[in-house]
């Protein structure tokens, strides 16, 4: 959600361009109109402004998959009116659901007999499951506690800083301490023995990381499993481990199936994926997994009368679109394992090349992993000139969106650049990237510093110009463009 905005006092109307030849009257920007306008005009009005968003498929920042077959298109349409939560009314879409969170399972290696169903839901994106995960986690613990006679007012969950936001939504919205391990200069993803030792008695579970967003590394669980199992002994506790696999869910197991990570380490209890993300379908979808009944409170379930049957509910949305749903369950019978490998693969190479690319440059230290999703997150290392927020506002001339950002506690110091590279980001494109890249960087080399060189000592260090600063260096740098030009006798 972004909180509402005006873009200005004046700024009060919207007007029409091709949308005149139906309708020549402004609109209101911020309030109803009075009346009707033809639907043609409705329509042009709204592709007009809409050409100004960026192009989804040279967004580099999303993890969110932007394209799909046009075959899944006409089911997505199909299905757009259709409100998942009424089940009784459309019980083949949540006969898909069912198959897709049973599929999900075993993919992820949980311990299911040959007749038994497996415990899970889709969510709206792994935000939601994560809020799910987190307060089951949270109720079998205070039941546990109360049933010991022991306080549960104060619960806690241990994860790394590199956790994406949702972690630290789920702790403030539910009222759970969130306890974070400090990243460190060059290791940028959660120390399993750190997190084990602020593991407590009021610990409701270890959040680990398969795919951080910050670099796309795959955090240890299986050392994290094997620490956190010798603390339960020693202690007596059974402080579990909650895998957040929105990014990696969908990678691991095609890509690394040796990697234990899932539901064969005993402390594992839930996991999470995006379906949004290379799970390959459009925004809106993920799943949370359980283990099995008991790592799933009872008094948390809903349970709905449908057709007849007992139909369970845990969620946090009501009413929400099928058209995901039904695009998942697409996928995973269009693309079967061989499908999904030959994707992860392709995507894996496509992140070779273009790190290969940025590396020939001579400029840029990788701080990504060659095993972990497919991205290729990067730093400057000559930093004393222009920064990498600068790389990043200037690649937007050639359309490209490529985030810039610090990294958390205690390796803020650290700032990266980030390509994802999704299904739909080609060799071709990943080479054009870089030629452009190369481009940023020349034009930049031109530019004059926005930092500034203190000789505070023998070797001096680099502080960003006052704004007073950069204003005389532009000045100065154009003064000289100009003299050289009048000088070569052009005017």
């Amino acid at each position: 959600m972004v909180l509402s905005k005006t873009t200005s006092e004046s700024d009060v109307s919207v007007h029409s361009t091709f949308a005149s030849r139906y309708v020549r009257s402004s609109l209101p920007r911020y309030k109803m109109p009075e009346s009707s306008i033809p639907k043609e005009a409705a329509y042009q009005i709204i592709n007009d402004e809409l050409m100004l968003d960026g192009n989804p498929r040279l967004n580099l920042a999303s993890f969110v998959t932007t394209w799909m077959e046009p075959e899944c298109d006409k089911l997505i349409m199909a299905a757009i009116n259709k409100n998942y939560v009424d089940m009784d009314e459309y019980p083949v879409t949540t006969e898909l659901q069912n198959r897709c969170v049973n599929m999900i399972a075993h993919l992820f290696n949980a311990p299911l007999g040959e007749t038994e169903t497996a415990i899970g839901v889709g969510t709206v994106g792994s935000s939601e499951a994560i809020m799910l995960a987190g307060l089951a986690f949270k109720r079998k613990w205070q039941n546990k506690r109360k049933a010991e006679g022991k306080p549960c007012d104060k619960p806690n969950i241990v994860t790394g800083a590199n956790v994406q936001v949702c972690w630290e939504k789920f702790a403030r919205y539910f009222e759970v301490e969130l306890k974070e391990v400090k990243l460190s200069d060059g290791y940028y993803v959660m120390d399993p023995k750190k997190a084990v030792e602020l593991v407590d008695e009021n610990t409701i579970c270890v959040a680990a990381i398969l795919g951080s967003t910050l670099n796309g590394e795959f955090e240890d669980v299986k050392l994290l499993n094997d620490l956190l199992t010798e603390k339960n002994k020693e202690t007596g506790w059974d402080t579990p481990i909650h895998v957040d696999a929105a990014s990696g869910g969908f990678i691991a197991p095609f890509l690394y199936p040796e990697l234990e990570w899932d539901f064969r380490l005993p402390l594992v209890k839930s996991i999470n994926v995006s379906g949004h993300k290379y799970g390959l379908v459009y925004a809106g979808i993920g799943w949370v997994i359980w283990r099995s009944k008991e790592d799933l409170p009872e008094e948390l379930i809903f349970h709905i009368n449908y057709l007849g049957a007992d139909q369970p509910t845990f969620t946090l949305n009501f009413s929400k679109g099928s058209s995901q749903v039904i695009a998942q369950y697409y996928q995973l019978i269009r693309l079967g394992f061989e499908g999904y490998s030959n994707i992860m693969e392709n995507c894996k190479e496509n992140a070779m090349v273009l790190k290969e690319g940025l590396e020939k440059t001579g400029r840029f230290n990788i701080v990504s992993k060659d095993n972990g999703v497919s991205l290729v997150a990067f730093s400057l290392k000559d930093r004393r000139l222009h920064d990498e927020f600068e790389v990043s506002e200037y690649l937007r001339r050639f359309g490209w969106i490529v985030p810039a950002y610090t990294m958390p506690p205690d390796a803020q110091h650290i700032t990266v650049l980030r390509v994802v590279v999704r299904e739909d980001f080609s060799r071709t494109l990943a080479e054009r990237l870089v030629m452009d890249i190369e481009k940023v960087l020349r034009e930049l080399d031109l530019l004059p510093s926005k930092f500034l060189k203190l000789n505070d000592g023998k070797n001096g260090h680099w502080t960003k110009k006052s704004e007073l600063e950069t204003q005389k260096s532009v000045t100065d740098a154009w003064k000289k463009f100009v003299l050289a030009k009048k000088m070569n006798g052009v005017c």
